[in-house]
């Protein structure tokens, strides 16, 4: 019996994704709840199980494809048996269908190289990224002859163990030469287009500014040794700074409320709590999932879910619900060594601080010139709700706190 696989429901308000990844082949088993498309809506990706255990006769889609909630995107053959030639020609044997033949030309023309440049999959790019390989130089298995997280792993142990990974791929890719000038036609992602567009839409609509500070970070530093250890044996999670800065925005945005503002209309609406979007890395783009009531949280629990996020973030696991909503965003920049920027506001939000890398600095105290682990801090700000006052004072309120810590055990 033929079993129809549907578009997954997304998410509230988002009805349409964009086809990443097909995760298998025409022909091949797959058991119930086994993911076998990888779809990609504006902010994270979402796999497409399988409702039965079968064999895939037809994929409905193919990779860039927009599809809507309940779509269907593949066939499954309930219940039926692989069936695989000597030759490894599975999806012929399997489903001898008309949506297989006309795959296999397909197929066909990518091994003979007619066309170099490939859409990647968030997958296939995470794996890339990770085990530092070229796409171009490896010859893919997947449909259409794309590549698969697969292809790139086996290309990382080929080069690891010294054959190199160009080696299968010299008839899809060209070897480069001396004095040769490639380029490379990549369709953005639907993650990367909506970035796009909500970062322009956010210099379009807002009256952005940015005030800067700088913090001396010698208490922070000095309390984050002293007690990281014991940190970590009680809490089973190590001891960053984000926890200090989130905790001492909490108290900025107490005293300011319009930092944690936004403007609807011709209405202000005021937060009193506080939902802390930290920006973290994701191998197909910048996401802001979301610390909720940061005001009434602590340390330990504020550093685990900070580090929940980056590794579901890098895994590709994060959902919808970690990214909605955010009342104030931090962005660290300084992990990967920016000295200084002016961050954009993520919309709604009216703020959101940046911070930097710490170094070593001359600075003068009591009158002496001395050397203090210094680091830039940044309020970009719309300035159509926020005044340049409250903006100097909420950053001036963040730097003393995180130069004198005690200020956030007594709420000062």
């Amino acid at each position: 019996m033929a079993t129809e696989v549907k578009v997954p429901t997304l998410g509230e308000s988002v009805t349409e994704a964009t086809v990443g990844e097909l995760l298998k082949n025409v022909g091949d088993a797959v058991a119930v709840d086994e993911p076998i498309v990888s779809l990609e809506t504006d902010k994270v990706a979402v796999e497409a199980p399988s409702p039965v255990a079968g064999v895939i006769k037809e994929f409905k889609v193919g990779v860039g494809d927009t599809v809507e909630v309940d779509a269907v995107i593949a066939v499954i053959e309930e219940g039926a048996a692989p069936a695989k030639s000597a030759g490894g020609d599975a999806p012929k044997a399997a489903a001898p269908d008309a949506g297989v033949e006309k795959a296999a030309p397909a197929q066909a023309k990518e091994a003979t190289g007619s066309d170099a440049s490939q859409t990647l999959s968030p997958a296939v790019r995470r794996a890339v990224l990770e085990h530092g390989v070229d796409p171009s130089t490896i010859k893919g298995t997947g449909k259409d002859g794309r590549l698969t997280k697969e292809d790139v792993i086996a290309a990382a142990e080929t080069k690891k163990s010294g054959g190199g990974a160009s080696a299968p791929a010299a008839s899809s890719a060209p070897a480069s030469t001396g004095g040769e000038r490639r380029e490379e036609r990549v369709k953005m992602t639907r993650m990367r287009q909506t970035i796009a567009k909500r970062l322009k839409g956010a210099q379009d609509n807002a009256a952005l500014l940015t005030t800067f500070n700088d913090v001396d970070m010698s208490a922070v530093i000095e309390a984050r040794n002293k007690y990281k250890d014991l940190f970590a044996k009680k809490h089973d999670i190590r001891l960053g700074f984000m926890g200090f800065f989130a905790k001492a925005a909490c108290l900025a945005l107490k005293d300011v409320p319009a930092v944690n503002a936004y403007i609807e209309g011709d209405e202000i609406v005021y937060h009193d709590y506080v939902d802390i979007s930290v920006a973290v890395s994701a191998p197909n783009g910048l996401v802001v999932p979301v610390i909720r009531d940061a005001q009434d949280k602590g340390f330990a629990r504020i550093e685990q879910d900070i580090a929940d996020f980056g590794k579901r973030a890098k895994d590709g696991t994060l959902t919808m619900e970690d990214m909605k909503g955010g009342t104030f965003t931090i962005s660290n920049g300084g992990v990967f060594g920016s000295l200084m920027s002016t961050p954009i506001i993520n919309p709604p939000q009216s703020a959101v601080l940046g911070l930097h890398r710490i170094e070593d600095r001359p600075v003068v105290v009591n009158g002496e010139i001395v050397i203090r682990p210094m680091m830039y801090i940044a309020l970009s700000y719309d300035h159509r709700l926020i005044d340049g006052r409250e903006a100097v004072t909420a950053l001036k309120i963040i730097k003393e706190a995180i130069e004198d810590p005690t200020r956030m055990l007594i709420d000062l």
